[in-house]
């Protein structure tokens, strides 16, 4: 069974996607989780998890940053909120989450997402063994290391299916760095960089408390290759929203809906898929290109 999880960026639209149908809220707050569209409070993860658990929706909150040292002993109070209003599970990263919450005793299933480090189906399975429910595969991972992983796993993997793709992440502000030093005042947004010799190349660029994010230039699109994606068990689909914002992101939530529902009842055509396609470009940013990432690229090639 596909589960399409998928970022929110309000209440609002966190209400418009339940109802657009898809199956799991992403959501957090910075000081825990990585790169998420919005900063929640602890009032709108409430109001969230009870909207979406009226609709027999999931929520996942995402618990997923290396915790330091001046947060750590914040992680606890946390995840005691998090199991009291019954979110449904957390993704973690950091070991010492997970030494945490075996430690004081609590029960929120846990997704194993180490960012760039689950890229094979021994990773998955060793933290399987630990208590994770599934895992988030790295991002730069080719079809046809995708199959081999998805024949050997224990618990459910996720792909990302839309969205953009974290390529560096450093704890550091290099953005306010950059600026103090350039003594020129910072943009509030936009922001990117591109390679000397390759001016076309848009990487993304954002800071936050958690360090500076770097985003590859094409962003993900993997419609056309669901079917692909179902034939090999790889049904965990995710869609990022931090740089799709509003009521088109909540249309392309809902292109991946009718994706699924097609593809379940055996309605699924080339056609079909090509309709859909086209409306996501359609709705898809234009300052921002799409691609397929590695998804088709050769394991070999991959340097």
């Amino acid at each position: 069974m596909v589960e399409l999880i998928v970022t929110a960026e309000s209440v609002e639209q966190a209400k418009a996607l339940v109802m657009a149908g898809v199956d799991t809220l992403y959501i957090g707050e910075d000081e825990f989780g990585l790169r998420l569209p919005t900063s929640f409070s602890r009032e709108e993860i409430i109001a969230i998890t009870d909207f979406a658990h009226e609709q027999n929706k999931r929520v996942c909150v995402a618990v997923n940053g290396l915790i330091h040292n001046d947060r750590i002993e914040k992680v606890v109070p946390y995840l005691h909120f998090l199991q009291e209003i019954g979110v449904d599970e957390i993704t973690v990263g950091d070991p010492g989450v997970i030494h945490l919450l075996q430690k004081y005793h609590l029960k929120i299933p846990y997704i194993y997402d180490g960012h760039t480090l689950v890229t094979s189906a021994k990773q998955v399975n060793f933290w399987a063994k630990r208590g994770a429910l599934g895992a988030v595969l790295a991002r730069e991972i080719t079809f046809e290391e995708l199959k081999a992983i998805g024949a050997q796993v224990t618990v459910p993997v996720e792909i990302l299916v839309y969205g953009a793709t974290c390529i560096h992440h450093s704890k550091r502000p290099l953005v306010k760095n950059y600026f103090n030093f350039t003594k020129t005042e910072e943009p509030s947004k936009s922001l990117f960089i591109s390679e000397p010799k390759q001016p076309d190349t848009h990487y993304s660029i954002y800071e936050d408390m958690n360090g500076t994010h770097i985003f590859a230039t094409n962003d993900i699109n993997l419609m056309p290759h669901l079917t692909d994606l179902t034939e090999a068990g790889i049904t965990q689909w995710k869609l990022d929203g931090i740089f799709t914002r509003g009521e088109a992101f909540v249309e392309i939530a809902e292109l991946f809906v009718q994706a699924k529902q097609a593809i379940q009842n055996g309605k699924w055509s080339t056609d079909f898929m090509q309709r859909l396609n086209d409306r996501l470009i359609t709705l898809h940013p234009k300052e921002r290109s799409l691609d397929e990432g590695f998804f088709l690229k050769n394991p070999e090639d991959v340097q």
